[in-house]
Parts: structure tokens; C-alpha cells; sequence
């Protein structure tokens, strides 16, 4: 659950940096770049809030609690939609690649403030972070390694499907 988050966040984050490319470039592979990272993102925060609704039912009794995390990763799915929408909305490919591009970055913006500090603002029904207020890993070391091998395995896949993604789109192109 936490590592498809995880990978949710850094799509978006990447989308925001491609969308800051196009922006500055005007170079159509950025904004596959970007579109890619933020369907990819969109994807993983799609699998983050499944997840995370099972492991709810098991811990809290009820698939959906509105809980902090719940609910600002829930906008986030929101605000990303309609990044999609605004997309199949334009016709001229360069008029939609320079709005899509704005938009991926006001999106980006909201990210660190949706995923990191809302959460934090407001009481939770989540366990502490991994890093606790201390600055203190609450985790035993084979924990900490397995859960570092997902973060690291799920980042090399989301890498290696926004690479493929590219790719077909270069083809596209073509």
C-alpha cells in the first residue's frame, strides 16, 4: 500500500517537472512525458486508496473513514481526472500540451501539501509515519530493508513503465 503511494507521488512530481520542460522547451515529448507520468500516477494513487480501503476494513471496521490520508489522496485522484479531462477536451495538440502543461503544474504544487502536510495538520486514524515527529524509525531492521526494497522495486517499475509509455508514444509520432 505505502509503496504505490509512494510511486503516486513521485509520478506527479515528475509530471510537474515535464510540464516545467514543455513549458520552457516547447518540445511535444515533454508533454508525453508528462501525460504518461500523471496516468501512471493516477493509476498508482487508484491502487494506494484499494489498498489502503482493505487494509482499512481490517484495521478501522469500514472500507472508507474519511480519514486525512483517505480523503486528500481522494482529491488528488479528483484533481488528476480532470487533468485528463481538460486533455481530451482540447483538439490542437499544441494548444493541449501548453494547457495540460500548466495544469500539471499547479497539480504538482498541491502534491507535498496533500500527501505530507494535510495529513499531519489534523488527527489521524493512521499509524505514526515511518519517520516519527523524533526523528526516529519505528521499524525493526528486516522491516525497514523489506519495506525499502518495495519503495525502491515499485519506483524501478513505475520508471520502467513511464520509459515504455515514451516510447510507444515516440512511435506514434512516427
Amino acid at each position: 500500500h505505502v509503496p504505490t503511494a509512494w510511486v503516486s507521488t513521485v509520478a506527479f512530481i515528475t509530471a510537474l517537472v515535464y510540464g516545467v520542460l514543455y513549458i520552457r522547451k516547447r518540445d511535444i515529448i515533454y508533454d508525453y512525458k508528462a501525460s504518461s507520468a500523471a496516468a501512471l500516477g493516477l493509476i498508482f494513487a487508484l491502487l494506494a486508496t484499494v489498498t489502503g480501503a482493505i487494509w482499512a476494513k481490517f484495521e478501522w471496521g469500514a472500507f472508507w473513514n474519511w480519514d486525512p490520508r483517505q480523503t486528500s489522496i481522494f482529491v488528488l485522484i479528483l484533481v488528476y481526472g480532470a487533468y485528463f479531462a481538460l486533455r481530451s477536451a482540447v483538439e490542437s495538440e499544441e494548444q493541449r500540451a501548453k494547457l495540460s502543461s500548466v495544469y500539471a503544474i499547479l497539480a504538482g504544487i498541491t502534491v507535498p501539501f496533500f500527501i505530507f502536510v494535510f495529513p499531519r495538520m489534523v488527527e489521524t486514524l493512521h499509524p505514526d509515519p515511518i519517520v516519527n515527529t523524533s526523528g526516529k524509525i519505528k521499524m525493526t531492521g528486516n522491516m525497514l530493508m523489506i519495506f525499502l526494497s518495495s519503495l525502491a522495486g515499485f519506483t524501478a517499475l513505475f520508471a520502467w513503465m513511464l520509459n515504455l509509455r515514451v516510447r510507444i508514444a515516440k512511435l506514434s509520432l512516427k
